[in-house]
């Protein structure tokens, strides 16, 4: 494991319900990264992992099956290249890079490895946002037509990193990477436009980290997807956050709320609430991805379609016009 910033508790919920892995070595992935808690964390999980002070001598010193990566986000680029580099599978924090340029070498770097990129694309494990795929996939909705989508979160207090650019990468990347997953792999489009704001007003001193976000797509086929993002959730909200999404078919529609789906339809008879499935969690998918037992719910197609899609919505926001494909 390198890197202690992501999330990691994807790992630890798998650990902690038997996953079948061993952490044998971390390493902080960037300068002034604190690596004890990650220790302690493997140590209650009674594993007991070699520490590196870089990165690099990690992957150069360890047999590997597998590396995590979940460092400040302006590292995840660097580091996901070392590793597709030795060949190592490699379960990468979202977004996966923070320009375009870093974008294309990390794909270049997995072109020439061949090897499995996995983002951190966790909510698409979560019951609700799983099953509103799969029951769009059984056609209950029609074609989709619209998505509108929302992460509101308590900003608390934000660790030093996310208030500069270069290190956190905007909010649209870090928070909307997730709600423009949904987007796609929701309607199972390509982006063709974007044009987004953001603003950094009211971030209670956290520096260039924006507070609010809005960003506007218009995919293929005319399939249109607006996407609201904010930490501006009050500290007295009854949960950290509140992911919200809607999408309008042809023939109905769903809704996920306080984790829960409702579909729309004549057909349904009106409003009903649907029954959820678990596809499991996303570290076992990781798992048993490279032991060839099953395919993913994500891989690294959708690691650089989302990034690239947050970077130009990005792009959008900081100049003020839309960014076509």
């Amino acid at each position: 494991m390198i890197g202690v910033s992501g999330h990691v508790g994807y790992v630890w919920e798998a650990l902690r319900h038997g996953a079948d892995a061993t952490v044998v070595a971390l390493a902080s992935g960037s300068v002034g990264e604190e690596l004890a808690p990650l220790a302690a964390a493997c140590r209650e999980l009674g594993h007991q992992p070699v520490c590196f002070d870089d990165c690099e001598r990690l992957l150069d010193a360890c047999r590997l099956d597998g590396v995590v990566v979940a460092p400040w986000f302006g590292d995840h680029a660097r580091i996901a290249c070392a590793v597709l580099a030795r060949g190592i599978p490699c379960f990468v924090e979202k977004p996966v890079a923070l320009t375009l340029a870093e974008l294309a070498a990390v794909q270049a770097a997995q072109a020439r490895a061949q090897t499995m990129l996995m983002p951190m694309l966790g909510l698409r494990y979560d019951p609700a946002m799983f099953t509103a795929w799969q029951t769009i996939r059984a056609g209950a909705i029609g074609a989709v037509r619209l998505i509108t989508a929302q992460k509101s979160y308590r900003l608390g207090t934000r660790p030093a990193f996310y208030q500069q650019r270069a290190t956190y990468g905007g909010t649209i990347p870090w928070v909307g990477s997730h709600a423009i997953d949904w987007m796609l792999w929701l309607s199972g489009k390509q982006p063709r436009s974007v044009h987004a704001s953001h603003s950094c007003q009211h971030n209670r001193e956290h520096g260039a980290m924006e507070s609010s976000a809005l960003c506007h797509f218009v995919l293929e086929d005319e399939v249109l997807a607006g996407i609201a993002l904010d930490y501006l959730r009050p500290s007295s909200a009854p949960s950290h956050g509140d992911d919200r999404v809607r999408v309008v078919g042809t023939d109905g529609i769903l809704e996920v709320r306080n984790n829960r789906l409702y579909l729309l339809s004549d057909q349904a008879g009106g409003e009903r609430e649907l029954p959820l499935e678990n596809p499991g969690r996303i570290f076992d998918d990781f798992l048993g991805a490279i032991r060839g037992e099953r395919q993913p719910l994500c891989n690294h197609e959708d690691a650089f379609r989302v990034t690239q899609a947050c970077l130009f919505a990005r792009q959008s926001a900081d100049e003020g016009r839309t960014v076509c494909w």
